[in-house]
C-alpha cells in the first residue's frame, strides 16, 4: 500500500532580520580570518529599528573596523533608504560590545586533550574541539545537488526574489522576505508541489497602482511569472493546476526588515541546513571560526553523507558526530541510511572512520577553512550566511565536493560483491 504525505521547508531572503545578523557576523569572521587565520571568533549580532549591536568573544591579531563592516554589509543587502525601510546602513546606530575568548576554553583548543594527556604527536591531535555538542549532516538523491527537494526549492525561490529585486526587474520589492514550499511525496519520492508561499516586502504602491488589493494582485502575478516559474525550469517535478500559490497572506507587507521585527544571529539554523528534513544538533554556524565544531563538524558531516549518496551506496544518508570540548577525536560517530543502504550501516561506519578525518584540525585542513577568506578576496563565510550552507550550486564549497566517491566505491566493492550487488 503506497503512502502519500506532505513535507514543508522554508527559506528567508538576505534582508530578513535574522539573516542580516548572520551575514554581519560572517562578514566580521571573513575580515578577521583574512588578516589572521588563527583568529578565534564567536561574533553575535542583534538588529532592531535603527540599531545594530555587535557582541560576543573575539581573540585576534587582526585590526578591523566593526562599524564599517556592518554598514557596508547592510548596504549590500539593500537597506539604504531610511524613509521607506526604517533601517538604513548610513543612519542606523552600530554598538560594539566584544570580549576576548575565555582562557579556559582557549587552552583546550590550543592543545587538545590527546596531546596533553597522552603526549600524542599526531598532526590532527593539535587542536581540541571548541565546544561540546552534536552535529548532523545529510544527503539524499531527490535533487542533482543531493538535497531534499523542499528546502532546495525554498532557497531557489528566495534567491530569485533577491535577483529580480537587485536587477530592477521588480523594483518595487524590498529586501525582507520568506518563502515556503510544500512537496507531495509517495513512498518517499517527491511527486508534486502542493503549496508555494511567498511573503515579500514591497513598496506601498506600484507605479499608479494604489489600491491594496490591486497591489497584491500585481505582486502575485509578477512573482509567479518572474520568480516561481524560472525556478522550476530544469526540474521534473513542477507546479500543477492544483498547486496553491499564496502571496503576502496578511494582505500587505510594507513594514519589514529590522523595523518590523528584531533579528539575532543563529536563529535560522533549520533554514541554514536541511529545512527540517534531517535532524539538527542545535548549534548555529554564523560568526564562528572553524575551531567551533558546531560549524566545521557539520560541514564534514555533510561531506561524508553526500559522498556516500553520490557513490550510490545509499539513497539517503545521515551522519552524526559528537565532541567534548578540548578533545580532538569525536566522542561518537553514527551513520543511518534509513534502510536505503546497499551495504549495512555498520560497514559504512567503518568506511567513514577509515576514509575521513574527523578531528577539528583535520577538518580545517581538509577544507582549508582558516584560509578561505584570504584566498577569496576577503569573502567566503558571508556568502553562505544566506540561502543555505549546503547544496549550493552557485558557490564552490569544499564540503560539497564528491571527491571521495571512487575511494568509497573501491572500499565497498568486496562487501557489495558479497551481498550480490
Amino acid at each position: 500500500m503506497s503512502r502519500r504525505y506532505l513535507f514543508t521547508s522554508e527559506s528567508v531572503t538576505e534582508g530578513h532580520p535574522d539573516k542580516i545578523c548572520d551575514q554581519i557576523s560572517d562578514t566580521i569572521l571573513d575580515a578577521l580570518l583574512a588578516q589572521d587565520p588563527h583568529s578565534r571568533v564567536a561574533a553575535e549580532v542583534v538588529v532592531n529599528t535603527g540599531l545594530v549591536l555587535i557582541t560576543g568573544e573575539i581573540s585576534s591579531n587582526a585590526q578591523v573596523n566593526y562599524v564599517s563592516l556592518a554598514r557596508k554589509k547592510i548596504a549590500e543587502i539593500g537597506y539604504t533608504d531610511p524613509t521607506n525601510n526604517g533601517f538604513s546602513a548610513d543612519s542606523c546606530s552600530v554598538l560594539v560590545a566584544l570580549d576576548e575568548q575565555s582562557q579556559d576554553i582557549a587552552q583546550g583548543v590550543d592543545q587538545a586533550f590527546e596531546a596533553r594527556e597522552a603526549a600524542s604527536e599526531e598532526t590532527w591531535d593539535t587542536i581540541g574541539a571548541g565546544d561540546q555538542g552534536l552535529m548532523f549532516g545529510f544527503a539524499c538523491n531527490e535533487t542533482p545537488e543531493l538535497m531534499p527537494l523542499p528546502i532546495s526549492l525554498a532557497h531557489r525561490i528566495s534567491r530569485q526574489l533577491a535577483l529580480v529585486r537587485k536587477s530592477g526587474e521588480l523594483a518595487y520589492l524590498r529586501p525582507d522576505g520568506k518563502t515556503q514550499v510544500t512537496v507531495a511525496y509517495e513512498d518517499g519520492r517527491p511527486v508534486g508541489i502542493d503549496t508555494i508561499l511567498v511573503s515579500t516586502q514591497h513598496t506601498e504602491t506600484i507605479g499608479d497602482i494604489t489600491e491594496g488589493a490591486d497591489v497584491q494582485a500585481k505582486i502575485k502575478a509578477d512573482l509567479w511569472s518572474q520568480v516561481v516559474l524560472p525556478v522550476f525550469s530544469d526540474l521534473t517535478v513542477k507546479p500543477s493546476d492544483s498547486t496553491r500559490f499564496l502571496v503576502n497572506p496578511t494582505g500587505k507587507f510594507v513594514i519589514g526588515g529590522p523595523q518590523g521585527d528584531s533579528g539575532l544571529t543563529g536563529r535560522k539554523i533549520i533554514v541554514d541546513t536541511y529545512g527540517g528534513y534531517s535532524r539538527h544538533g542545535g548549534g548555529a554556524f554564523s560568526g564562528k571560526d572553524p575551531t567551533k565544531v558546531d560549524r566545521s563538524a557539520a560541514y564534514i558531516c555533510r561531506y561524508v553523507a553526500k559522498n556516500i549518496v553520490a557513490a550510490e551506496l545509499a539513497e539517503k544518508c545521515e551522519v552524526q558526530l559528537s565532541y567534548a570540548i578540548g578533545v580532538a577525536r569525536p566522542v561518537s560517530i553514527f551513520v543511518d541510511t534509513f534502510g536505503t543502504g546497499k551495504i549495512a550501516d555498520e560497514v559504512l561506519l567503518d568506511l567513514v572512520q577509515n576514509n575521513f578525518e574527523l578531528r577539528p584540525a583535520g577538518i580545517i585542513h581538509t577544507f582549508d577553512l582558516q584560509k578561505l577568506p584570504s584566498a577569496r578576496k576577503g569573502r567566503f563565510y558571508q556568502e553562505v550566511a544566506a540561502y543555505g550552507h549546503f547544496g549550493r550550486t552557485d558557490l564552490d564549497l569544499p564540503w560539497e565536493a564528491t571527491d571521495k566517491v571512487e575511494v568509497l566505491k573501491a572500499a565497498a566493492t568486496p562487501t557489495l560483491a558479497g551481498v550480490g550487488v
